[in-house]
Formats: structure tokens, C-alpha cells, sequence
């Protein structure tokens, strides 16, 4: 019995959608832009040795486009989401723990800033959206494993192995 039938994901639709394509699509732009802002931003700052801001914002530059990439070629995970999510939202977090009360000024003040915020909060609207409507890891899991099986059973023409065997000894005895 395959997970359609049993109905553990009939309420969550393919990974191909068309609702849930676009919404990878703007989670991962929104993750790259992100991240090409932080290192625009951490780029020009390597030299100053006080400052580790722009150490920190290469690591979690790259590290947000690895989230990028494996939400386009990685199966629908959610705790690939909530990671995105919770990257984006770090960014956000940091940034106001930053400048603290001066958020708003120093977020009027810098047009760089300003995309990368707004990319942000987009991203991490896309990710929750996106884990909202994936379906839970065990019913990926239970995806994958039939899609493994149909594989062998495609190269063993459509017979099961004991199968074979048992049909090859019975030959023998003959």
C-alpha cells in the first residue's frame, strides 16, 4: 500500500505544484539576495581586524545559499524550511539587536539595508509558507522508498527477486 492510498499525504499535493514552485522559487532568490547583500556589505570590511561583523555575515552568506540551493534540488523537507526561515529571521533579529533603538534610522540611512530587510521578511513569509505545505518527513521518507522500489521493480521486469530464484531451483530440479 503506497502513501496515497493510505492517506497519511493526501492532504499534501506533490512537490511540483505550481504554488509550491513559485514559492521555492521566491524563497530561494530572496535567500540569495540576502546573501549577496551580506557579502557586499562584508566584502570591503575584511581588512578592519576589530570589527568579526563581517566574518560572521560571509559565513552566513554562504551558509544561506546552501539553504538556497537545496530548496530547489532537495526534496521537500520541513526542517529545510524552518532552517531557511529561521537564517532569514536571524538576519532580521541581529540587525535590530544591532542598532537597537536606532533600527529605524540606520535602516533609512542605508539603501542596501533596506533590500536586504525586505528580502528578508519575503523570504521568511515564502519558507514558513513552504512548511506549511509540506508534507511530514516520514511521508517524504515513505515517497522516496516507493519510488526506490518501482526502480527495481522496473530493472527485475517486474518480477519480484525471491521470485526469480524460486522459479531458477524449480528449473534445476526439472
Amino acid at each position: 500500500m503506497n502513501a496515497t492510498e493510505s492517506g497519511s499525504d493526501r492532504q499534501f499535493t506533490g512537490r511540483d505544484t505550481s504554488r509550491k514552485r513559485l514559492l521555492r522559487a521566491v524563497a530561494a532568490q530572496t535567500a540569495a539576495l540576502s546573501a549577496a547583500v551580506h557579502f557586499l556589505w562584508a566584502w570591503p570590511r575584511l581588512a578592519e581586524p576589530a570589527d568579526a561583523r563581517p566574518y560572521v555575515f560571509l559565513l552566513g552568506g554562504a551558509f544561506t545559499v546552501a539553504i538556497a540551493v537545496a530548496t530547489l534540488r532537495a526534496d521537500e523537507y520541513r526542517r529545510l524550511y524552518a532552517l531557511g526561515a529561521g537564517t532569514l529571521a536571524a538576519f532580521l533579529a541581529g540587525y535590530a539587536g544591532w542598532h537597537g533603538g536606532g533600527t529605524a534610522a540606520a535602516l533609512a540611512s542605508d539603501p542596501l539595508a533596506i533590500v536586504a530587510k525586505g528580502a528578508e521578511v519575503v523570504g521568511v513569509t515564502a519558507f514558513l509558507a513552504l512548511y506549511r505545505l509540506a508534507p511530514p518527513t516520514s511521508v517524504v521518507v515513505e515517497r522516496q522508498e516507493e519510488a526506490e522500489s518501482g526502480e527495481e521493480e522496473a530493472t527485475n521486469g517486474g518480477e519480484a527477486i525471491g521470485d526469480t530464484t524460486a522459479s531458477n531451483d524449480e528449473d534445476a530440479r526439472a
